[in-house]
């Protein structure tokens, strides 16, 4: 289970799926785990529709995988050099700038022409990028499948994808909690114009009434 991981041709991690960072410790994947699969146990979804239930179920799993993944020092340090997230031989890789990317840093420290050089190789190099044909995205792309993805997760794929989520709420009085994605439309393996809705339906666990709620 150290593979490349959830979506991969998405760009999405099993960090994203728990919600934290790469680097983050042990102790807190087992905390955002637990947070997330206290929202599945089966009095939260006792009652609600199949489709919920169904959702859940493949959430657990999801979730699980993670864990698996992420939880174990051995399986998470094989994913982390696999999916780009380590260096071989030790380190969290971080990001490589070079003189002619935006955000790379005083320029000027590259060149012995000193500041007034730096600015005008930049706009120089501003000029040849805009000269440079760089390849248009596909105008129809992949219906990703967010069913059983927490909400949040949810709009990293779609946006990855091109698309724009859109968010149906089931729940009429819901816990200010992440809301779990129980279907969608299109559904895959559909293809959509870029930039198209992608319409879920969002369960959330509701509020229990204040005379249940222990005290």
């Amino acid at each position: 289970m150290s593979g490349p991981g959830p979506a991969a041709g998405l760009g999405i991690s099993w960090y994203d799926i728990l919600g934290v960072l790469p680097g983050v410790s042990a102790d807190k994947i087992r905390c955002e785990y637990d947070a997330k699969t206290r929202l599945l146990r089966p009095e939260a979804i006792s009652g609600a529709p199949s489709t919920v239930v169904k959702a859940a179920s493949r959430a657990q799993g999801i979730l699980d995988a993670a864990l698996r993944v992420l939880g174990d020092p051995v399986n998470r340090d094989e994913y982390d050099e696999a999916a780009g997230f380590r260096r071989s031989g030790g380190g969290l890789a971080g990001p490589v700038n070079y003189p002619s990317e935006p955000g790379s840093g005083p320029i000027e420290a590259y060149f012995v022409g000193g500041r007034e050089a730096a600015v005008l190789l930049g706009a120089l190099m501003a000029l040849g990028d805009g000269l440079v044909r760089h390849p248009r995205p596909p105008r129809r792309v992949d219906v990703p499948d967010v069913r059983g993805l927490f909400y949040s997760v949810c709009l990293r794929v779609a946006g990855r994808q091109g698309l724009q989520a859109t968010a149906v709420r089931l729940t009429e009085h819901p816990m200010p909690v992440d809301g779990l994605v129980v279907d969608q439309s299109p559904r895959p393996p559909a293809t959509a114009h870029r930039g198209s809705a992608l319409t879920v339906q969002v369960w959330h666990p509701p509020m229990r009434p204040a005379s249940s709620r222990p005290r």
